[in-house]
């Protein structure tokens, strides 16, 4: 774990050394002016010798100002090396999980991400500036002070030696105690973000059932399990205060007994026994500094722990040694393909798949809920490796391509719709970001989003809320259709990509598709018979196996799946939408 988060320091390494430096300087500074002070009152005022009180007080401001600017030095680069080390973090972080494939991401939700960047990140930035200052100040201060109280009056000083040992213990079991807590309260963050972003992406939803006072339940729960929790740590991190004082007023007054009683009998000299007090402070606001940073360590341990987790991920999905960079077809083979998700799965999700498309073929895929029609065209992308066989396109296995390059000629619309914040034309050139703006709009007649873009009062300049919140569900899918087709790709997949937009419509993106990029192979997924009724050929599955693969032609007459549906989608006269023609 240390190392990979001390491999994300990188740049900021000068500053995180020179923190400490100047932490150990200022601490030097704080340990000779309690000296000089002794000095003033046994050689200066006692001896009644005024010029050695004017020079030792020089000396004391020197040394405060010496003090001063290290502190200020140690402040102004721990935060640089802090904040330096929490943006690598959140850089690695999310340039690895961009790396994911989509095993990868399954095995973390989108709040837990989301928290680890945020709220771990900010723990663990935090922790790190306190290591680099506190933790090197605290214990060096600690020891300093302990070597001067013995170097002055050995007897004295075992009294902190003592109160270290007995603080030191109890410091360990609160934050051992407190460990267990604060990693259940970070399991608990996720709970809590993913109930607001699911609310706030589901608003339309919530309000539609007038489930608001149910959500808000919901969060309140989420949140006062949070606050139970807290309070459960703090209750025991409480503890440090009454302790520390406890000790403090302790050392103080057996300190001032047994030095009274020794100055009495000339065994300590007045400025002796201020300095041991002022030391005495000096330990115990140390041990104090170290119960803060048991706390902040104790923390951000589980954040540590979580964030690891996503810098060690590694993606299923790697390049080969020499990948292939071009991809010559879109022709595409599976050869007795077998698939799970997790590979400790008895049973797979496809089996013994074996089908075979020629380059520019428009193939439809049918099939109930569960069928696998989806995990099926994941593999042609490569979005996940198949655990049997082999996925070919273009002649080759599609592992031996770069990932990148495959992807730009397998293109695929995926069946949830996705668009960002931005402008049309921004969303647009997602799919190639050098398209010229007639490029852009040649896709969109294509995808037929022409139609509804010319009539916005920006046109393609129209700003698309986050998530495209301002335009209907069949706008969103012909903007993401469109997208797609700017890639110019050999493979075009429309993971039921159509379901939101009438038959006519639908009817006009296939003509389109077919007089337009007829040399594109076309894979659809659909739900409606008349989005592929028109295909070359149609692949039924059932229960993840292919269950027929012809002509729609031969399947209406021989496979009673593909007849059943066509039965049950035409029997009222087909879907209430204007027909529309080939």
């Amino acid at each position: 774990m240390l190392k990979t988060l001390g491999a994300q320091i990188k740049e900021f390494k000068f500053p995180s050394i020179i923190t400490p430096c100047c932490m150990m300087l200022e601490v030097i500074m704080e340990m000779i002016i309690p000296l000089m002070m002794a000095s003033i009152v046994d050689d200066g005022i006692e001896a009644g010798n005024m010029s050695h009180i004017y020079i030792m007080g020089g000396c004391m401001v020197l040394a405060a100002i010496v003090s001063l600017s290290a502190g200020f030095a140690g402040g102004y680069f721990g935060a640089k090396a802090s904040t330096g080390f929490a943006r690598n973090l959140r850089e690695a972080m999310f340039i690895n999980i961009q790396n994911f494939s989509f095993s990868n991401i399954d095995k973390f939700s989108t709040a837990g991400l989301v928290t680890r960047l945020t709220t771990d990140v900010t723990n663990l930035q935090n922790a790190y500036q306190m290591i680099l200052r506190m933790c090197v100040r605290a214990p060096f201060t600690l020891i300093c002070a302990m070597c001067m109280a013995f170097f002055i009056s050995p007897k004295v000083a075992s009294i902190y030696l003592v109160a270290v040992l007995v603080l030191g213990v109890c410091l360990f079991l609160i934050s051992s105690r407190t460990m267990k807590t604060f990693n259940s309260i970070f399991k608990k963050y996720d709970a809590l973000n993913a109930s607001v972003q699911e609310n706030v992406s589901a608003i339309r939803v919530v309000k539609a059932y007038v489930r608001e006072e149910y959500e808000v339940e919901k969060f309140k729960s989420a949140s006062d399990m949070l606050r139970k929790l807290f309070t459960k740590a703090e209750n025991v991190l409480a503890l440090n205060s009454p302790l520390m004082q406890l000790t403090v007023y302790s050392c103080i007054l057996l300190i001032s007994y047994i030095g009274a009683k020794m100055i009495v009998v000339s065994d300590m000299s007045t400025g002796d026994l201020m300095s041991l007090l002022t030391y005495c402070m000096n330990i115990l606001m140390s041990l104090m500094m170290l119960s803060m940073i048991f706390v902040m360590v104790t923390m951000s341990m589980a954040s540590a722990e979580r964030i690891c987790e996503v810098l060690n991920e590694k993606s299923d999905l790697a390049n080969p040694e020499s990948p292939l960079c071009r991809v010559e077809d879109g022709s595409i083979r599976f050869d007795h393909v077998s698939f799970r998700y997790n590979k400790e799965s008895k049973e797979p999700v496809l089996s013994d798949i074996n089908l075979e498309i020629k380059s520019g073929e428009t193939i439809g895929i049918l099939g109930g809920t569960g069928s696998a029609k989806t995990s099926l065209v994941n593999l042609i992308s490569r979005l996940y490796d198949v655990s049997e066989g082999s996925v070919t396109v273009g002649g080759r296995d599609v592992r031996d391509y770069d990932i990148e390059t495959l992807r730009n000629e397998v293109s695929v619309v995926l069946q949830k719709n996705v668009l960002f914040s931005g402008t049309i034309l921004e969303n647009l050139r997602w799919g190639d970001e050098n398209a010229s703006e007639e490029e852009c709009i040649r896709a969109c007649r294509l995808a037929c989003a022409d139609e509804f873009i010319e009539k916005m009062p920006e046109g393609y300049h129209t700003y698309i809320e986050q998530g495209g919140a301002n335009v209907s569900g069949g706008q969103k899918q012909r903007l993401c259709i469109a997208r797609a087709l700017l890639k110019k790709p050999k493979i075009l997949i429309l993971d039921d990509s159509t379901s939101a937009v009438d038959t006519a419509t639908d009817a006009k993106i296939r003509k389109a598709f077919a007089e337009e990029i007829p040399g594109t192979t076309k894979i659809i997924i659909a739900q409606r018979i008349s989005s592929i009724e028109h295909a070359d050929r149609v692949i039924v599955m059932e229960d993840g196996k292919v269950n027929a693969f012809d002509t729609p032609e031969k399947l209406l007459a021989e496979n009673e799946i593909y007849k059943d549906i066509y039965e049950q989608q035409t029997a009222g006269g087909g879907d209430f939408d204007e027909k529309g023609e080939m």
